[in-house]
């Protein structure tokens, strides 16, 4: 039996990497930050500000929480799939996909509100053998888990959590953490992250 798996081309990363560039220089020209002011700001090189705003570097997620924690606004803002209530639909095709395992995993970003008080909805797939990791986001940050398929192995600062399909967690995520796949069969979970304003 052949496994499909959802594999982002490099029209797809093309495209996220376009928005995100435009994105980025947006925001940083209209609240009056120089590309060395938003690299002390975010602990970037101005190096790699240049190289995004080019479109020749594909930003981690740790690297646009970093951006967007910085400039005050949500990721979800930076690669333009925020909420402009009343009701704002994003269809399929407007959900990028923001970090690939070398297996085939994905995490997509589907919706996220605008502003630094923000809150994302996620949906990530990781394949046996896979693992993201983040350095941590800042502080009060929670997260939201519910595993849909599979067994997810999450890591805070040194403890390992177990959750099974059908168990949620919720999680204070500004230390260091990852995801992994444990086991032999695929995992799939949705989180929603919610990041206070400081």
């Amino acid at each position: 039996m052949t496994k499909k798996v959802n594999i982002m081309t490099d029209a797809d990363a093309a495209a996220v990497n376009n928005a995100i560039s435009a994105r980025l220089k947006g925001y940083r020209s209209e609240k009056k930050l120089s590309l060395d002011e938003l690299s002390r700001r975010a602990g970037v090189s101005k190096g790699m500000l240049v190289e995004i705003e080019a479109c020749r570097a594909n930003p981690s997620i740790a690297l646009l929480c970093r951006l967007a924690a910085a400039m005050g606004v949500s990721v979800a803002d930076i690669v333009d799939v925020a909420s402009q209530p009343p009701v704002h639909m994003i269809p399929p095709d407007a959900m990028p996909v923001l970090w690939q395992g070398e297996r085939g995993g994905t995490a997509r970003l589907l919706a996220g509100t605008s502003g630094s008080n923000m809150v994302e909805l996620w949906h990530w797939q990781l394949f046996p053998g896979e693992r993201f990791s983040s350095p941590g986001h800042p502080r009060e940050t929670t997260e939201l888990l519910h595993v849909t398929a599979g067994t997810l192995e999450l890591k805070v600062d040194d403890e390992i959590f177990y959750i099974a399909a059908g168990c949620s967690v919720v999680a204070a995520t500004e230390a260091p953490h990852s995801y992994a796949c444990a086991g032999d069969t695929p995992l799939a979970f949705t989180m929603t992250v919610h990041e206070k304003a400081h």
